[in-house]
């Protein structure tokens, strides 16, 4: 399968981002070696070809795909990976519910939130890598749909739909201790006001939920 057809992976070296959340008042620093993220979010056109279906409502091949629960794109990742002759990253259970990471595998993942966020911001230390209209589809340029990818400006290291479009599911769990197995989304849709298509910015959901703002990139690990 040509994946260059449909999104390219850049390398992102080595850094160090720290993650902020709102609720709690927290911060904290993350130190990362490198890694490769997708310049887009995984598009319909991709996601019914390695799967062989496209859910959500959305019609367009080069639309971010979305209606997709993380699990289900975690289970698509190792699709992929299974197609490109790579290892799989993740190791899922028997009951089709537990799930554990193989950090040494060179096939797809999600990305960390510290891997999303350092990526996003692309060196930047401001809320956004951009004028949010220039770089994003959100409530107030939307008309309230999704858009195909790479419509809008790139940040400084080539990411597009970093904010706005839809939301990426990200592999952490928010907060165990409150929230249980729910994990972390990032980035913003098209139906969110700006103060939500933020670098910081943090959601959380269930990891079966779906709804049509949510979808997600694909990202690999590089030998250290």
């Amino acid at each position: 399968m040509d994946l260059g057809a449909h999104l390219a992976m850049i390398t992102v070296s080595a850094g160090e981002v720290v993650l902020t959340d709102r609720r709690t008042q927290r911060s904290w620093t993350v130190g990362l070696t490198p890694y490769e993220l997708a310049d887009v979010p995984v598009t319909r056109a991709l996601h019914a070809e390695v799967t062989g279906r496209q859910p959500g409502p959305a019609h367009g091949e080069r639309l971010p795909v979305e209606g997709v629960s993380w699990w289900d794109a975690v289970r698509f990742c190792n699709a992929l990976s299974a197609r490109e002759g790579l290892s799989p990253a993740y190791r899922l259970h028997e009951d089709g519910e537990g799930i554990g990471l193989d950090a040494s595998a060179d096939g797809y993942r999600l990305p960390t939130e510290a891997e999303w966020e350092h990526a996003c911001r692309a060196g930047t230390d401001g809320p956004r890598y951009g004028p949010l209209d220039e770089i994003a589809w959100y409530r107030g340029n939307s008309g309230e749909r999704l858009h195909e990818v790479g419509g809008k400006q790139p940040n400084a290291w080539g990411f597009h739909d970093m904010l706005g479009n839809v939301w990426d599911w990200c592999w952490d769990v928010y907060d165990a201790e409150v929230y249980g197995s729910y994990r972390v989304l990032r980035g913003g849709g098209w139906f969110d006001e700006h103060w939500s298509c933020r670098a910081s910015a943090r959601r959380r959901s269930h990891p079966t939920f779906t709804v049509d703002d949510v979808g997600f990139r694909l990202a690999r690990s590089l030998p250290c």
